[in-house]
């Protein structure tokens, strides 16, 4: 959750490292701090809020900013609440030992209660402060260095972690390490600066050679000299690998525009002609996809396909079971990597394992791929990040190719997740015989043509603005939608609540009967989703429903549609296409809607309270 960034080098590290908690400030805002070291001196500053009151502090006593050492960390609050006192950096006892750690220390409490016996005072409420003074205390008893005080504490401590240490006796070299939360190490030129961060955005403009730690390794990074990696668990050395960054700094910055979720809904039709460009040959009925031609009759063989996944790309998830049912016809079972990786399922080597996370770090789904693998399932990855430990964990995978995605709501991710599972779906379809050619060929040609119709969708931004404006003030929404655009549904539902903290949920629209309807009278929006496709008439009787009970109705329908049109009090037209590929153009005007309230009321968009872009500890 948190943010972690670091330097030692030959340049001051202060820029480097505070331009890197900006651009990591979606992982985590409740407080911000660096430390920062110079000529013997350690010096922290930390605060309660967001980067930019940060600066204000540090801009007020440039000898805070001197200095070509530097740690710096957003903080995500888990032990403590956001206050100054609870705000990364935090420092040994004796002052001499400093750390950035993102994750939680589950038995903090009982190491905290023995190093309290021992005479150890504490500041902070937080387990960070608490495993510092274990490293100092294991480094004392035991006479070592500080890298091996590391390993050794870390072998005594139960959780999650990222950890990025610095010790002021030893100003050559930082230490780091890693169980369940990412870090990157950036290598600069014959080892005279390197850089440490959750992902590699604080240090692109500096290098494009980038180290990732896997769980259960810790990192001594001296100048000069270079990484050395270690297993934490039996002291091994690790043949490291260095990786190219593919990343550019344009892509990580906003563009022209006002947030980055704004920008990334914009970029959707790039995105998704990235996503299959390479793979997919329309024009010779070609799909092609490493991952799945290497390992083609674990596909084909599978007994099932079990998906799991978080938030958006669970919402992904279930459109992916429309596709592989109705296309591939394999059984599919969708479930909240949360949940599964604490029950005892039912998996044998006959089962898919198909894990899907932008991030490519989100913890629960990490457990639930190593849950899987143990019991012997083919685990397939889907993920945006190349390099990732989804990515590095599961035995194949796609990338989705749709660039850093900075805004915590993701818009792009989901479009281009449905993009790489419509063309994983239909290439089994064609392999096991469950499609026509000629079906098979249309479905491409189709698909194809999908960036320009959403390129098309989004010069309609203004309509949907003038929506959000009637709407705004709602306290309440319903989203419905039916087949293929039920999934649809939730997710427009979530973009709402993460980002204006309206309350929203989304339903299939049958079940508006079971429930629902209750809350339905003239102050309460009702978003539709009544493409021309699949079970058309049967929405337009729930629309119907509404309208008797005074509701008021936004419908998203396709080009040309005159029925709804009569009913709705709002209609948003999307181009027409097949049923399955229909999510790609719905959620579009969903995304919009839920931006423009968000704008509407004030709310941070990129950044919204509580919730941050990846989600590495439970």
């Amino acid at each position: 959750m948190c943010g972690i960034t670091g330097y030692i080098g030959y340049r001051e590290a202060y820029p480097i490292v505070v331009k890197g908690l900006q651009r990591l400030e979606y992982r985590g805002y409740d407080s911000a701090g660096i430390m920062m070291y110079d000529d013997g001196n350690i010096r922290v500053s930390k605060t309660k809020g967001k980067v930019s009151d940060l600066e204000v502090i540090t801009n007020s006593n440039e000898d805070s900013k001197k200095g070509n050492i530097g740690i710096g960390h957003t903080r995500w609050a888990t032990h403590g609440v956001p206050n100054d006192v609870n705000s990364h950096p935090h420092t040994s006892m004796s002052g001499n030992l400093v750390i950035v750690h993102n994750g939680i220390i589950e038995n903090y409490d009982t190491i905290k209660k023995e190093l309290v016996s021992r005479g150890y005072t504490f500041e902070s409420d937080t387990d960070t402060e608490v495993l510092v003074n274990l490293i100092e205390e294991v480094k004392k008893q035991e006479g070592c260095k500080l890298g091996k005080a590391v390993q050794l504490a870390l072998t005594q401590v139960i959780g999650a972690y990222a950890i990025a240490v610095f010790d002021k006796t030893k100003t050559n070299e930082i230490v780091v390490a890693r169980l369940g939360s990412p870090i990157a190490l950036g290598i600069g030129k014959d080892n005279k600066e390197f850089f440490v961060a959750s992902d590699a955005s604080p240090f692109i403009e500096y290098t494009k050679e980038a180290v990732y730690l896997e769980d259960e390794e810790m990192a001594i990074i001296k100048l000069g000299k270079g990484i050395k990696v270690r297993k934490i668990n039996d002291d091994s050395l690790v043949d490291t690998k260095t990786q190219e960054l593919q990343m550019s700094l344009e892509q990580i910055e906003k563009g022209g525009y006002d947030h980055f979720m704004l920008k990334e809904i914009h970029e959707q039709p790039k995105a998704i002609l990235d996503t299959y460009r390479g793979r997919m040959l329309a024009d010779k009925g070609i799909i092609r996809m490493a991952g799945i031609d290497d390992n083609l009759k674990k596909f084909t063989n599978a007994d099932r396909i079990i998906i799991v996944a978080c938030g958006t790309s669970w919402h992904a998830g279930l459109v992916a079971e429309y596709l592989f049912e109705d296309i591939a016809r394999i059984p599919v079972e969708v479930e909240y990597a949360s949940e599964f990786r604490y029950r005892n399922p039912i998996i044998t080597d006959k089962d898919v394992v198909i894990a899907i996370s932008q991030s490519g770090e989100t913890a629960d789904t990490l457990a639930a791929i190593k849950l899987a693998k143990s019991k012997g399932a083919f685990v397939f990855g889907v993920c945006n990040v190349v390099g990732s430990s989804i990515a590095r964990e599961t035995h194949a995978g796609a990338y989705t190719h749709a660039g850093p995605e900075i805004g915590v709501a993701s818009t792009k991710a989901f479009t281009t997740q449905i993009t790489v599972l419509s063309l994983m779906a239909l290439k089994l379809g064609k392999e096991k015989g469950k499609i026509s050619t000629p079906l098979f060929h249309t479905y491409l040609q189709t698909l194809q043509l999908i960036p320009n119709k959403v390129e098309e969708l989004l010069k309609i931004d203004d309509q949907v603005k003038y929506i959000a404006s009637v709407y705004k003030d709602a306290t309440n929404c319903l989203y419905l939608g039916r087949g293929f655009n039920f999934p649809v549904a939730l997710e427009g539902a979530l973009k709402l609540k993460e980002i204006s903290y309206i309350h929203a949920e989304g339903y299939p629209a049958a079940e508006m009967k079971h429930g629902p309807i209750a809350l339905i009278d003239e102050n309460m929006p009702i978003f539709v989703i009544a493409t021309n496709k699949g079970h058309y008439e049967k929405v337009v009787s729930n629309i119907q429903e509404i309208k008797s009970r005074a509701g008021k109705i936004i419908a998203v329908v396709t080009e040309g549609d005159e029925t709804v049109k009569e009913i709705a009090d709002h209609v948003i037209e999307i181009p027409d296409t097949e049923e399955a590929f229909t999510p790609l153009l719905t959620t579009i005007p969903l995304q919009l809607l839920s931006y423009h309230i968000a704008v509407m009321l004030g709310k941070n968009v990129d950044q919204p309270r509580n919730l941050a872009k990846s989600v590495t500890v439970e």
